[in-house]
């Protein structure tokens, strides 16, 4: 059985080479630290080589940059979609970076080299204005909670979000003072979205007994006993 040649950067060398060499640049191979450098008159042009995307492979294009603007990054060309939001975070970082991006496709006798990314000065402002609604999303998600009942970090825990914030804050009034409507909830201060949370009921917390007319339910009496921080604090607010 024939096996597979491992791949080494050095097969990333040549594709690249071939590629500046087209374009008018002479190129060598190991220059002062640098894997690669492409030179064209005055044009100094530095590219990393690396099996990976890695944060030591950014750190080092980093340093290359206190000698040219134009450095590159080459690595293979990932097996995964590059149109995927994992490739286009990875994209994102490169370009906060002003680094380019260069990818060789099948390193061997076929090896193409493919520029996806060119050293340029990252706009942020545009970059914020484009990110303008996760932005609002963010702000308003913080102004529909009451306090930091999260851990940053936490990715194995249930998240508190406004939404559920407002849920609890509802089942709470409702077990406290019993039946009610949600135009009473809404005098109470839960806000303009109890109507909607009481139909959709997204927990199954919430018993509709006639119409206009809400109890919490079984279920939800039980579940909202995991956050009597909160639910203190919401009665504390009405009873003011």
């Amino acid at each position: 059985m024939k096996e597979t040649k491992k791949l080494q950067e050095i097969d990333l060398y040549k594709p690249i080479q071939t590629f500046f060499v087209r374009d008018g640049y002479e190129v060598y191979g190991e220059v002062k630290d640098c894997d690669m450098v492409a030179v064209k008159g005055e044009e100094l042009v530095v590219i990393e080589l690396k099996l990976t995307l890695s944060v030591d492979l950014l750190i080092q294009a980093a340093k290359r940059q206190r000698l040219t603007d134009k450095v590159y990054i080459a690595i293979p060309k990932p097996k995964y979609r590059l149109n995927s939001r994992r490739w286009a975070d990875k994209c994102h970082l490169i370009r906060r970076l002003e680094l380019g991006l260069i990818v060789v496709s099948s390193p061997g006798k076929r090896a193409k080299a493919e520029v996806i990314l060119h050293p340029v000065v990252f706009d942020r402002r545009k970059s914020m204005g484009q990110s303008k609604r996760k932005r609002e999303a963010v702000l308003k998600e913080i102004n529909g909670r009451s306090a930091d009942f999260n851990v940053g970090g936490s990715n194995r825990t249930k998240i508190m979000t406004a939404y559920k914030e407002n849920c609890i804050q509802i089942a709470g009034y409702l077990r406290q003072f019993g039946p009610l409507s949600p135009k009473n909830l809404v005098q109470m201060g839960t806000g303009d979205k109890t109507s909607s949370i009481l139909v959709k009921n997204y927990y199954g917390w919430f018993e509709r007994i006639k119409r206009g007319t809400y109890i919490i339910s079984d279920k939800g009496k039980e579940e909202i006993k995991e956050y009597p921080d909160l639910l203190n604090f919401y009665l504390k607010t009405n009873s003011t």
